[in-house]
This record gives structure tokens, sequence and C-alpha cells, in this order.
């Protein structure tokens, strides 16, 4: 079967090739792929700038964001053949740490977690893949054709569930959001705040392209220019691009008893002249909040599921800019100015008939 695969470490290194089909040891269930999305951190990989193969392996099968469809799966595990499901990243270490006893691997405190298509396990762009049914979550038919935006979608939903479990430290009734960035991550995170009923800012540096009317129609105010002019006194900041003087801005502008949640990565390239004792004593003054947060466990797939499940379709698929067949994989690869979320098909779906936006999505 095909897979595209890479020697992390290398760049350039990633190829389309044929490999054998998955070890039954890997996963009782079998599951087709449909799609892959594609993120920074993939290409990150293809640049040799991280990723590591399993244990006695030279290459790595990339993919992390995938949509499959079940070909077989045991007895009573809730699978069944046919089911469309969403593969989960992230593995708990051997030893385990207290938090991957817990089932929450992705607060894993030993660093010794596995992650399919990252760190030390094969990906999901493959053709076929075998995965353990405690790992897959089931969507419902609808989700057919965006289906491959559980993974980055998960992610948001566990940010907006810590941004809730700190809110409650005290009386917080909070109105409104800043996004940092329009980038896939940005536009989910912006969905789930309109959901929760917020006024929701977008900041991002382009004028033109999708973003800005992807915003306009969730019902959110779409900004450029400088946090602190765009939106100042939020209540809520989910910083989404790892840019460091918006990561700096971004604690700098919320109401007092604020929160930041950081979700991007900084790439450590570029110094930033920053007063911290005045970013320390506002901090502390005024009882802000500042964490970061990354990857998801189970119920934060879940809790996605039931986000894309609640929006309207068609807004979801307008986020995916660029579909590429797998024989064309380069192209979801080679990020585009007006790209938002590529994905390289393996086997997509049939075509689904026109359906209407829920009664409750925006």
């Amino acid at each position: 079967m095909r897979a595209l695969t890479v020697h992390p470490g290398v760049p350039g290194s990633a190829r389309l090739e044929e490999i054998a089909e998955p070890d039954a040891a890997a996963g009782s269930a079998l599951v087709e792929v449909l799609a892959v999305g594609v993120c920074g951190t993939d290409r990150e990989i293809v640049e040799g700038q991280y990723g590591a193969a399993p244990p006695g392996e030279e290459r790595l099968v990339l993919g992390h964001e995938s949509l499959g469809r079940v070909l077989e799966a045991p007895p009573g595990e809730g699978l069944a053949a046919g089911d469309l499901v969403v593969g989960i990243v992230r593995r708990p270490d051997p030893v385990p740490c207290a938090c991957c006893a817990a089932g929450e691997w992705d607060m894993c405190r030993n660093g010794r977690y596995t992650e399919r298509g990252i760190k030390a396990l094969h990906g999901f762009c493959a053709e076929r893949v075998r995965v353990e049914p405690g790992f897959l979550v089931k969507l419902p038919p609808e989700l057919d054709r965006i289906g491959v935006l559980v993974e980055p979608a998960s992610v948001v939903a566990k940010a907006w569930e810590q941004i809730e479990r700190i809110g409650r430290r005290a009386a917080w009734f909070p109105r409104s959001v800043l996004v940092t960035g329009a980038g896939p991550i940005g536009l989910l995170a912006a969905l789930l705040g309109v959901q929760r009923g917020l006024s929701v800012h977008v900041l991002d540096r382009v004028t033109r392209g999708p973003k800005p009317q992807l915003v306009r129609d969730l019902g959110a105010a779409y900004h450029t220019g400088e946090v602190s002019v765009a939106c100042p006194g939020v209540d809520i900041i989910l910083e989404c691009t790892g840019v460091g003087q918006l990561v700096f801005d971004a604690m700098r502008s919320t109401a007092p008893g604020g929160i930041v949640c950081l979700t991007g990565i900084s790439s450590g390239k570029r110094l930033l002249e920053a007063n911290f004792a005045a970013l320390n004593r506002g901090l502390v003054l005024e009882n802000d909040v500042v964490f970061g947060t990354v990857n998801a466990n189970r119920r934060h797939y879940e809790a996605a599921v039931r986000a894309l499940a609640q929006a309207d379709p068609a807004w979801l698929e307008r986020l995916i800019t660029r579909r590429a067949p797998l024989d064309r994989w380069r192209e979801a690869l080679d990020r585009g100015p007006e790209d938002v979320k590529a994905v390289i098909e393996l086997s997509p779906p049939s075509p689904a008939p026109p359906r209407s936006p829920p009664p409750h999505a925006r």
C-alpha cells in the first residue's frame, strides 16, 4: 500500500512509497484512511526540524490529522465497518506518569509519550492503518467532508475547557474574547467562542483572501494592526500565532482578571525587547492568568465532534482551501498565501447531497 514517509531530521526526504500492510499488533481496528490534514508541524518534520521514527526504523509515516472509515473492528468496542472515525494522536508513556495513568496523556509530565505521525509512532498518511479501538473517535455521517478538522478542533476544545476551569476561580462573567491568528486553530477557536455566546474578535495581518470573510460570517469582528488598538480590555485572549510580540501584547491587553491562553509555539529565532517588570506588575495587581496548552485527550476530541456537528457545515468546508490527492501530496505541503487548511485525500468520500445547516448553527 502507499504511504507518505519521511526520514526525520533529513530535509527534503519526504516521499510517497510502497510499504507493508499495517501490523495487527498496532491495533485491532483496521481503518481505511480517507484524508489527512496538513499543519505547521508536518511542514517542520518535512524540513528536518522535528520528528522521530519508531524505534529501530529510519522512516516515519507522516500525518496526525486524520479522517478514516472502519474496515474491521473487534466486537464490543462500539465500532462497526463503515463508521467514520478520527484517530487520537498521542499515546501515554509506558511508565506511566500520574496524568497518563488517568487518561490525561495530553498533560504528560515526563515527556515519554509518543505521537502518531510525529514522535516514535507511524502516522495516518497511509492507505490503511491499524489503531487501538480506544484511540478512535466515532463521527456522525454529516462530518464526512470535514471530519479531518476534528484534531485541530480538539486542541481548541481543550483550550476552552481550561479557560473555563480557570475562570471559575472567582465570580466570572466573560463577555469578549480576542483570537490572535486566523489560521485553522484561530478560526476554530473563534467558532467555539461564538458557540459560547461571546463577542468574538479575530486579529490577523492579512487583509485579503478568505480569512476576513470567514470571520465575519461567524458573526465575529475582524481586525488588523496591534492588539492594544484593535481590541483592548477583552476578558479572554487565545493567542494562536506564537509570534513573540503578539504574545507579549496579549499579556498586557486583557481586562482585570483576564485569561490569556497560548496555543502557538514561538520559533525562538527572534529576540524581543520588553519591559517584563511592568508586565509582572500588571499580571499580579490585576489577578491575570497566562497559561499554555498543547495536544488533547479523548474527551477533547469528543467535545470537538460535538462543536463541529453544531456548526454550519458549509462554513467549515470553506476552511479547507486546498485538497490534493495522495500522488500530488507536495501541493498540500506547499502553503499558499491564501490557504487556511490543506488536506491530502487518500480515498475521498462520495460527494454528499446538499444539506441545510442545523437550526442552531450560526
